[in-house]
C-alpha cells in the first residue's frame, strides 16, 4: 500500500471568504500503481491516479471533498477516515471520484491517515493510504441570558429532554447508502448569519455548550428552504430545538433546522433543494427569531459555511 502526505496550511482564522482554488494551494499526491496497472493489462505508460482534498486548508470544524483520479480503470472505490467510511461517486467531468467528508470542532491538530479501497474494470484491487493534514482553529465564546426553566429545568421537563434525546439519537443513526444530494448546497433564507459555527455559549454565566450551527437573521414567518435533495427524517416539536426540522441527504449527511413556527414539509416527505420546509421563528431555547441551520456528517458537526464554498459535480 502506497502511503503520501496531504499537506495542508495551517490558517490562523476560520475560512470565510476565501476562494484560493484548491489546484494551487494543495499538495497533489500520486501514487503509482504500477502492479495494479499490469494485472489489469494496461500500458505502464499509463496516467497514475492523485489522490488530492478541497479546501486546501482543511481545519476543525471543516467540510471537505477528496478527489482520486485513475481515468478509466476503477469501478468502485470507498474511503476510511477517522474512523467513518466516505462514499466516494464518480464524476465525468473531472474524470475523477468524489467523496464528501467532515472534521469535527473538537478535533486536534495532527495528520489522519485516509485509506482508499477500490477495485479496477477487471476486478485488481487498489489501496491507497493518504495522511491528511488537519490544523486547529480556536472559536470565540459569548456569554448569554436566558430564562431558568432552560438551564435548570424541574423533572417533568428532564424527562422529556430524555426522551427526544433517544428519538433524536436513532435519527442521528441514519446513513442512508444512496447520496440524494446533486451540485452545489444552497442557503436555507436569503439573509446574513448572525452567529458563527463553533462559538462556546455560557448560559447565566456557565459555559454549557457549543454552538454546533450557524444563525440566520429571520423575522418570524421566513420561508425555509432545504439547502439540498433529502428525505425528511424528523418534523416536529422539541424542548431546545424548538420546531425542528432534519433531513437526510444520503450517505451520512444530514441538515438540521431549529426555532421553526410553523412546518410546511412532514415526516417521510422527500424534498428538493430550495423548496419550502418550514417558516422560521423563535421556538424552543431562542432568544429571539432567528433559523439555526446545522450540518452533520456521520455524528460531525460542521461548519455551513465550509459546504456551501466546496466545488461539486453538477
Amino acid at each position: 500500500m502506497n502511503t503520501f502526505k496531504i499537506n495542508s496550511p495551517q490558517p490562523k482564522q476560520p475560512l470565510e471568504g476565501r476562494s484560493t482554488p484548491v489546484w494551487l494551494k494543495c499538495l497533489i499526491f500520486v501514487a503509482a500503481l504500477t502492479a495494479a496497472q499490469a494485472a489489469a493489462g494496461e500500458p505502464a505508460s499509463a496516467k497514475l491516479p492523485v489522490v488530492y482534498a478541497e479546501p486546501a486548508r482543511i481545519v476543525n470544524g471543516s467540510a471537505c471533498v477528496f478527489w482520486v483520479r485513475q481515468p478509466g480503470t476503477l469501478r468502485s472505490l470507498t474511503a476510511a477516515w477517522m474512523g467513518h467510511k466516505v462514499f466516494f461517486a464518480f464524476d465525468p467531468g473531472r474524470k475523477a471520484w468524489f467523496g464528501l467528508a467532515g472534521v469535527g470542532v473538537e478535533t486536534k491538530a495532527g495528520r489522519y491517515p485516509l485509506i482508499v479501497e477500490g477495485e479496477t474494470s477487471q476486478g485488481t484491487p487498489v489501496k491507497l493510504s493518504a495522511q491528511v493534514a488537519v490544523g486547529h482553529i480556536k472559536y470565540p465564546s459569548i456569554a448569554l441570558k436566558v430564562p431558568e426553566r432552560f438551564t435548570a429545568p424541574d423533572p417533568e421537563i428532564l424527562a422529556r429532554v430524555e426522551k427526544e434525546r433517544e428519538v433524536k439519537d436513532r435519527v442521528f443513526a441514519t446513513i442512508s447508502p444512496e447520496r440524494q444530494w446533486t451540485s452545489g448546497f444552497t442557503v436555507p433564507v436569503p439573509s446574513t448569519a448572525s452567529d458563527g459555527f463553533g462559538t462556546q455559549r455560557k448560559f447565566n454565566g456557565v459555559l454549557k455548550s457549543t454552538h454546533h450551527g450557524l444563525d440566520y437573521h429571520a423575522h418570524t414567518g421566513t420561508p425555509v428552504s432545504s439547502i439540498a435533495t433529502g428525505k425528511v427524517l424528523l418534523a416536529r416539536e422539541l424542548f431546545g430545538e424548538g420546531g425542528c426540522v432534519i433531513i437526510d441527504h444520503g450517505q451520512g449527511l444530514l441538515t438540521l433546522y431549529m426555532h421553526l413556527s410553523e412546518f410546511k414539509a412532514k415526516e417521510g416527505d422527500a424534498v428538493t433543494r430550495g423548496q419550502l420546509i418550514a417558516l422560521s421563528g423563535a421556538s424552543g431555547r431562542a432568544t429571539g427569531p432567528h433559523l439555526h441551520l446545522g450540518v452533520r456528517w456521520q455524528g460531525v458537526y460542521v461548519d455551513p459555511r465550509t459546504l456551501f464554498k466546496l466545488r461539486l459535480p453538477s
